[in-house]
């Protein structure tokens, strides 16, 4: 029984996942703690280790069928992936799970903000708008420095580092966001949280038994999320994830 919820885990952060461009750890993590009992830190190798699959393969692949992938920054931001993600696994570690569980339900819940309150780019720019390939070499450290953050953020939370790319990159860089969505996927497709899951298996937090389940439904449920974002303006399912993620966050500030 306990697989088959894991599946369903998986197939959910899948389509989340595809439809927002995000990794599926802010959705695998909470799901974990809630509905399987493991703890925060047990989730965060799970989840780290279900994501180091190229999950969203078929997802990218959609992605780049539209034109909708910008290569040489997802290279980029992949490197800064890997880069960030050892220091924030160590970090983890290293905190007590009250305090790890806090910082999570806050981080939760400025997610939950993006989703609830910021449901739409007010800067919306056409194709032809986006940043260029000769623009991309001028900003090789930017795009470098954000995929470091969003390591660090991956490491210490279990997560692929998606809600983290897909936003800066349209805030910042001003993507549009189904392209932003398909480069954040590029980038997650490279095995960049192995240092983490070497270090969370290291330290007796990480379950590949439980793991392997949840990476098949994210391989499944990231192809129907990625169809979706394309065909459809998710408004209603941006509102009901940041909800959920309001209420998880809540739940584990006074939990820790």
């Amino acid at each position: 029984m306990i697989y088959i919820i894991l599946g369903i885990i998986g197939l959910i952060a899948g389509v989340m996942s595809g439809i927002f461009g995000i990794g599926g750890g802010v959705v695998i993590v909470p799901f974990l703690v809630t509905f399987a009992g493991l703890g925060i830190k047990a989730a965060n190798g799970t989840s780290l280790a279900a994501l180091l699959l190229p999950v969203g393969l078929l997802a990218v692949i959609t992605y780049k069928k539209e034109n909708l992938i910008d290569i040489k920054a997802g290279l980029l931001i992949a490197v800064g992936l890997a880069s960030g993600v050892a220091l924030g696994s160590l970090l983890a570690l290293d905190l007590p799970v009250g305090i790890l569980k806090r910082l999570y339900g806050a981080f939760l819940i400025f997610v939950s903000y993006r989703f609830l309150v910021l449901p739409y780019l007010r800067k919306k720019r056409s194709m032809t708008e986006l940043i260029t390939g000769e623009e991309i070499s001028g900003k090789f450290w930017q795009f470098l420095l954000l995929g470091l953050a969003a390591g660090v953020m991956s490491g210490l939370f279990g997560i692929g580092g998606g809600v983290v790319i897909v936003p800066l990159l349209c805030t910042l860089f001003h993507f549009e966001q189904r392209k932003a969505a398909g480069t954040s996927l590029a980038a997650l497709l490279l095995p960049v949280g192995l240092p983490g899951v070497l270090l969370y298996n290291q330290a007796g937090e990480l379950s590949f038994i439980s793991a392997a389940p949840v990476a098949i439904g994210l391989l499944l449920g990231a192809l129907g999320g990625a169809r979706l974002a394309i065909g459809l303006n998710p408004v209603i399912v941006k509102r009901l994830y940041g909800i959920f993620l309001l209420i998880v966050g809540i739940i584990f500030i006074f939990q820790g």
